[in-house]
């Protein structure tokens, strides 16, 4: 998976249509292999941008948890720190 397509289940407050439109371009891009398509492939690009975006909400919207939520800045230290350890 690309690293920057981020956990988005289970957080306080719920993950934006933002952040969800960034993972599905995220993801497309990495299927695609591009991060700028050509203008003829662009509305193609576009189209898998919004499906990807679209069932990843529905997907969100579906899933059930016990857990409690996380919080964001939590996981943002987390990340840092394990970041930290490995690039020390």
């Amino acid at each position: 998976m690309c690293r920057n397509i981020r956990q988005l289940h289970n957080f306080e407050p719920p993950a934006t249509d933002d952040e969800v439109t960034a993972a599905a371009l995220q993801y497309v891009r990495k299927v695609a292999g591009t991060t700028k398509p050509s203008q003829v492939n662009q509305a193609a690009f576009d189209a898998a941008v919004a499906e990807v975006a679209h069932a990843t909400r529905h997907l969100l919207d579906a899933l059930v948890t016990t857990a409690p939520p996380k919080d964001r800045e939590v996981e943002a230290a987390k990340a840092r720190e394990r970041a930290r350890l490995r690039y020390a």
